[in-house]
């Protein structure tokens, strides 16, 4: 028996951890794949929304604005890329006028400040390659960017550290009552908690619907991006989206916190809540949309592609906070954009919540802070010249084009919830995200995981158990 069981350990159901650490209580995370930020969480825009183009009055708005604001202080104590970039809503006909009044109305009625609607010719005295299409634009100043993963990963490992246990490969199938406890039902047997908070993500209505007479309904929306090489980082500052539809913010061209150029995503609604292949259709339709916000947008500059998948709720809000009909069970269901955003904040009410519900005392010992991993790509050469003194294998570039050292991929390796595969080392360190795509550091660094994890080399993966990469040796 434990106190809380939390199902997924994608942005949302990590920062319930996060918060919950803060607490005397037992704390379990249980997900299906093999590491944190497996879902929608690495495969995303990366963007603090400001709260614009939430619909006063919603969840989504609440959780957005109060989101964005906790970033602000939460990158400092756990160490999260970020920056505070701005953002323009593309306009690019006098009739689309009107909407951008609508959305400078909603966000003066969520409390966003700053915000102004200005002509084409300011947005492209701030940003020179914006088309010359443009007639008008929101400028949203308080937009900013964050790595998504690298967020996960914080408050993943913070909780850790803070005594929140995780269990990975570990599905759920069912949440049943008894009596005044739960019995949740995985493919590695049952776990027993007081309280259960579903943050499944796509899967989150399946959960919601095997315990509460009150159904719900996710579909999922996948949407497919590009990813541009680091040269064209240059391209944009700001965040440009385009005016949005009923399926989204639409295609945007972001910077990254990295320095990449972000294009994406479209918007289509798929059956297969696991179908993340990227399709000819939707990069191109990324690509031709993205150029009218950019003309000069390079297909060339593209080094890599990917989708993710939002949970999209059909009642369009997100739905949050314990069920009626079965005490004890909390939802964070239909978090889609903004999701990342809203985040840290639905954290810290469900945390709330359910501290005052199983009467818990605040911890007098709690770790607040979080040391990410040190990327040599971002010292000086002073520091750079400190860090191989005290660890040589700083002096070892592994992946040549994010430079990325042995020290920082073994870090990633032996930091709490350490990196089990390439993609975890990836998403850790950048290694294998440059323009080769791992086409050069990959045998260096399944040498490097398989020596510090105890692992047959031919059972190193790519992203667990079934993309084993090397199918046997030639020689001993």
């Amino acid at each position: 028996m434990t106190d809380v069981i939390i199902i997924g350990a994608g942005v949302v159901g990590c920062a319930v951890a996060r918060e919950l650490s803060k607490y005397d209580a037992e704390v379990i995370v249980l997900e299906r794949i093999n590491d944190v930020a497996c879902g929608a969480s690495k495969a995303n825009s990366g963007i603090v929304h400001a709260g614009f183009d939430a619909i006063p009055g919603t969840k989504k708005a609440y959780y957005n604005v109060l989101g964005a604001k906790m970033y602000a202080q939460l990158y400092e104590e756990l160490d999260i890329p970020y920056r505070k970039n701005g953002a323009f809503v593309l306009n690019f006909s006098k009739e689309g006028n009107a909407k951008l009044e609508e959305l400078y109305a909603q966000g003066v009625a969520n409390g966003v400040e700053g915000n102004m609607i200005i002509s084409g010719d300011e947005v492209r005295a701030m940003e020179p390659s914006v088309s010359p299409e443009v007639v008008s634009a929101l400028y949203v100043p308080s937009s900013a960017i964050v790595g998504p993963y690298e967020a996960t990963l914080a408050f993943a490992e913070n909780a850790c550290v803070n005594g929140v246990k995780f269990e990975f490969s570990t599905k759920v199938v069912a949440v049943e009552k008894k009596g005044e406890t739960f019995v949740v039902k995985t493919d590695k047997g049952d776990f027993e908690s007081k309280v259960v908070i579903n943050c499944a993500g796509v899967y989150s209505d399946e959960i919601n619907n095997t315990v509460s007479e009150k159904k719900e309904t996710i579909v999922a929306r996948k949407g497919e991006y590009c990813l541009l090489d680091k040269s064209y980082g240059n391209l944009t500052d700001k965040t440009l989206f385009q005016l949005p539809t009923k399926m989204g913010k639409g295609v945007l061209v972001s910077p990254t916190v990295h320095g990449n150029i972000i294009v994406g995503p479209t918007a289509d609604d798929v059956d297969d809540k696991d179908y993340v292949d990227t399709t000819y259709s939707g990069l191109n339709t990324a690509l031709r949309l993205a150029t009218q916000s950019v003309p000069s947008l390079p297909r060339r500059g593209v080094i890599t592609q990917f989708s993710g998948l939002r949970s999209h709720n059909v009642t369009g809000d997100f739905v949050i906070g314990e069920r009626e009909d079965v005490k004890g069970f909390y939802n964070a269901l239909g978090v889609e954009s903004p999701g990342l955003t809203s985040a840290p904040a639905i954290g810290l009410d469900l945390a709330t919540q359910i501290a005052e519900k199983l009467g818990l005392e605040k911890k007098t010992n709690f770790i607040s802070k979080r040391e990410g991993i040190k990327h040599f790509a971002t010292m000086t050469d002073e520091e750079r010249a400190e860090a191989i003194k005290k660890n040589p294998l700083y002096g070892k570039v592994v992946c040549r084009c994010e430079v990325v050292t042995e020290a920082e991929i073994i870090d990633s390796i032996t930091r709490p919830l350490g990196a089990r595969d390439l993609d975890g080392v990836k998403r850790r360190t950048r290694a294998g995200m440059g323009r080769c795509q791992s086409g050069f550091c990959s045998p260096k660094i399944m040498e490097v995981i398989a020596k510090h994890t105890g692992t047959d080399i031919l059972a190193v993966t790519k992203k667990g158990k079934g993309s084993e990469i090397l199918v046997g040796k030639i020689k001993e």
